[in-house]
């Protein structure tokens, strides 16, 4: 996972001559999708006639910035983690999905360092992304025999008013967003340092953060 790029748009030289064309009637009209979850789709009428003569502009042309979005400029403001997280709002409520996430923190981690918080979902978000595991959190976190906390195929009741659990939706929200480097990387597998699985002996450590191994 990398964090977020933002790229800057290129003003066109001063006096460059531009040049464009008159267009004749069109028989439907351009249409856009401004959904950012959704496919942009862009038709223009087959039969549009092309126009019959250019037309010449001598003046600069630019084209203009957008606005930076909020969520955009938290993230650029952010020098910490930790600052992040109190920045990332957490009044909202969960879609199933990102409860399975946050609760996925909230059990593996919530008295871990928020870089081994993020770490666990980290690792939750590469299973579901890849074709070893389920392809959702859900999936994932329910998954027979992978998560201790889970019990007869049911998680445990949260404190929904814990400092712990706001934490863990914030996390939650940053790791499904890309909002923030984790340590874990293209993690698959963690287990706490006190034990010593044998199937860890066949992978490749990438991070120790406080009382957990990640492994690819």
């Amino acid at each position: 996972m990398t964090r977020r790029s933002h790229g800057l748009g290129i003003a066109a030289a001063a006096a460059a001559l531009t040049l464009t064309f008159a267009s004749a009637e069109l028989s439907s009209a351009l249409a856009q999708d401004t959904d950012p979850e959704a496919a942009v789709a862009i038709d223009v009428a087959a039969d549009a006639e092309p126009a019959s003569f250019p037309v010449f502009v001598a003046q600069e042309v630019v084209q203009p910035l957008a606005e930076p979005s909020e969520e955009v400029s938290s993230e650029t403001r952010a020098s910490s983690l930790r600052e992040l997280v109190s920045e990332t709002e957490t009044d909202f409520t969960l879609s199933e999905q990102m409860r399975c996430l946050a609760g996925a923190i909230y059990f593996e981690a919530r008295g871990e360092p928020l870089s081994g918080q993020l770490a666990v979902a980290q690792v939750v978000i590469n299973r579901a992304d890849s074709s070893r595991f389920p392809s959702s959190y859900c999936g994932v976190v329910y998954q027979r025999a992978q998560f201790s906390f889970v019990r007869g195929g049911a998680m445990p009741r949260i404190n929904t008013g814990s400092k712990a659990w706001k934490r863990a939706k914030a996390i939650a929200r940053i790791a499904h967003e890309g909002m923030w480097e984790s340590e874990a990387e293209d993690a698959l597998y963690f287990h706490a340092k006190y034990v010593s699985p044998s199937w860890s002996r066949k992978k490749t450590a990438r991070a120790t953060i406080n009382q957990h191994i990640f492994y690819r």
